[in-house]
């Protein structure tokens, strides 16, 4: 599999501390930002990698989850099914233009596979 980007995703309970935690304790550096004011999800500079900060945690509230980007996610889903892989969620795109599926690796941590379309947004940062 070729891995064009990955973050670790933590939805924590509430979002607010734990983005002031890598904020201003940590003082981890801001990528970006997405979401409603009030709210934000937020992205931070982890060395190599980045760390997101977003939405709220449900029964697995604050459990990591990892975020990788790949070329083509129906391609890895055929390959990751036959592999006997559990699939969570096949491939769909989302509300916000990213196609997305959920697997989960031996231990229950949740690893989505995320293929950002041509004409989306986040294409063209990548672009700049």
């Amino acid at each position: 599999m070729e891995v064009l980007s990955s973050r670790i995703l933590l939805r924590p309970a509430d979002p607010g501390p734990s983005r002031r935690f890598y904020r201003d304790v940590l003082g981890l550096a801001v990528y970006r930002e997405f979401g409603p004011p009030d709210a934000p999800g937020t992205v931070f500079f982890l060395g190599g990698g980045f760390l997101e900060v977003s939405g709220h945690g449900g029964p697995a509230a604050g459990a990591p989850m990892i975020w990788l980007q790949v070329r083509d996610v129906r391609a890895e889903h055929e390959r990751l099914a036959a592999a006997g892989v559990p699939v969570l969620r096949e491939p769909r795109t989302e509300p916000w233009g990213l196609v997305e599926m959920w697997i989960t690796d031996p231990e229950g941590v949740r690893i989505v596979m995320v293929e950002i379309p041509d004409d989306h947004p986040l294409r063209r940062d990548q672009r700049t």
